[in-house]
């Protein structure tokens, strides 16, 4: 392959594709109504999947692309978490049935930021609302450099099974650019401080794509990096929108490596972790042979929701929290923003819903069909169209760029079954977009493809 032709062509901005349709084709046509109906429609059988959004951190890194502010005071925290707790209940009692909570996932932000008895109340609050299963995996993103005992404790005190850890790079000029100063050392004591209370599963965050970053650099980060042993890599793209994130725009555009750049320091990324023995997950996850990550990926039971890659088989997702997303059979459905609105509607006693999306046949044919090549890197159309009750051109309309991106060997396709080449998976994205009837045809709010 010609990789200067093909990031010429094909390293456009298109979405990550952690739902279908994506955000930015929400709409005000979902609210706070129409979501309680999909949530009270929910059957006793069905199992779920909780997220948290913490959209707060002692300070903002200028990579930064989550819904987040810095905040000095616990005052903000405490008032936020009494926030969630009512959001909990509330959600509860519209349900109106005990379902069962299967993976619970606190995002953000910075979830640690919490106070510790904040963490424990939330925990319980859940406890107290919905049946946790007995093996429920309790994951959350901390922030390496602030972990203090009492967190730590409360950590252990909710259960919880996997931790993220943000490392992004460790070279000190990328650092400073990025408004994050991280030792190794502070990350590899917090990693060890987790397995002491008992975490078993751990998650390291990369980035490629960084200001000032170098291959001799990244690969320096990699290697230390990887003797922390943790279960799971991520390694994402940086995406520079300071358009859309304005403390971006402090990052000067000219020490940003170009497409090629790019995509021979996500090359070093994958080589590097391979040659450590994971396995490579979907587009930008790794993971230990072991891991459920990895088993679910094995088993063709391989996820992906708004945190990701996941082996969450739950039957609905439900965000909580300002900005936080709800992926429910009938469609997907977002709390508000900003954190006062969010505030405001759920202490009115309504549910925070701002937006969201009903689903139809076809959009719900074009998920599977995306979250398949995103999962899997193949796809089968005849199966697809079967299992849907779809018509059998259904889908048709992607046949000129699956044949375009055949014919330069990015994907193998005979009209009917398509496999992406592991040298391919950089591209995995556009090989997705063929399915996307929404595309934005000038998409600048995505991240680029590489």
């Amino acid at each position: 392959m010609d990789i200067d032709a093909l990031i010429a062509r094909y390293d456009r901005r298109v979405p990550r594709y952690t739902s279908y349709p994506t955000a930015p084709h929400f709409s005000d046509a979902v609210g706070a109504a129409t979501a309680a109906g999909w949530l009270a429609a929910l059957p006793e059988t069905a199992s779920l999947s909780l997220y948290l959004h913490v959209p707060f951190c002692r300070t903002l890194c200028r990579f930064c692309g989550c819904h987040t502010s810095a905040v000095n005071t616990d005052a903000p925290l405490r008032t936020y978490a009494a926030a969630l707790r009512d959001e909990i209940a509330l959600v509860a009692q519209t349900i109106g049935k005990p379902l069962t909570v299967r993976q619970i996932h606190w995002g953000g932000g910075t979830p640690s930021i919490l106070p510790a008895a904040e963490l424990r109340a939330i925990s319980e609050s859940i406890r107290r609302h919905f049946h946790l299963a007995r093996d429920a995996e309790i994951a959350i993103e901390i922030d390496p450099r602030r972990l203090p005992a009492d967190r730590l404790a409360a950590l252990r005190d909710m259960g919880v099974t996997r931790v993220s850890l943000g490392v992004q790079d460790f070279a000190p000029d990328v650092q400073e650019t990025i408004g994050r100063q991280q030792s190794f050392a502070a990350t590899a004591a917090c990693a060890e401080a987790l397995r002491g209370i008992g975490v078993g599963s751990v998650n390291l965050d990369l980035v490629y794509g960084l200001p000032h970053q170098t291959a001799d650099g990244l690969r320096a980060t990699l290697r230390q990096a990887l003797t922390i042993a943790p279960e799971r890599i991520a390694v994402f793209g940086y995406a520079h929108v300071p358009w859309m994130q304005r403390h971006q725009a402090l990052i000067p555009e000219a020490s940003l490596p170009d497409a090629r750049a790019r995509f021979l320091l996500r090359e070093i990324a994958e080589t590097e972790i391979l040659a450590a023995g994971y396995l490579a997950i979907g587009l930008d996850h790794f993971a230990k042979p072991g891991d459920g990550l990895a088993q679910a990926a094995a088993s063709g039971q391989l996820r992906r929701n708004f945190q990701g890659y996941t082996d969450d088989a739950a039957d609905a997702l439900i965000g909580l929290g300002a900005s936080a997303i709800s992926s429910l059979p009938q469609g997907y459905a977002q709390n508000a923003p900003r954190v006062p609105a969010y505030r405001a509607a759920i202490a009115a006693g309504g549910l925070a819903v701002a937006r969201g999306v009903a689903l139809d046949a076809d959009d719900r044919l074009r998920r599977a069909a995306i979250e398949q090549v995103m999962c899997t890197m193949r796809l089968d159309l005849d199966a697809l169209r079967a299992a849907h009750g779809a018509a059998a051109d259904a889908l048709d309309d992607a046949h000129p760029a699956l044949a375009e991106l055949a014919a330069i060997g990015l994907i193998a396709w005979d009209g009917r079954h398509l496999s992406v080449p592991a040298s391919a998976r950089p591209f995995l994205r556009a090989v997705a977009a063929a399915f996307d009837r929404y595309l934005d045809p000038v998409p600048t709010r995505h991240a680029p493809t590489i």
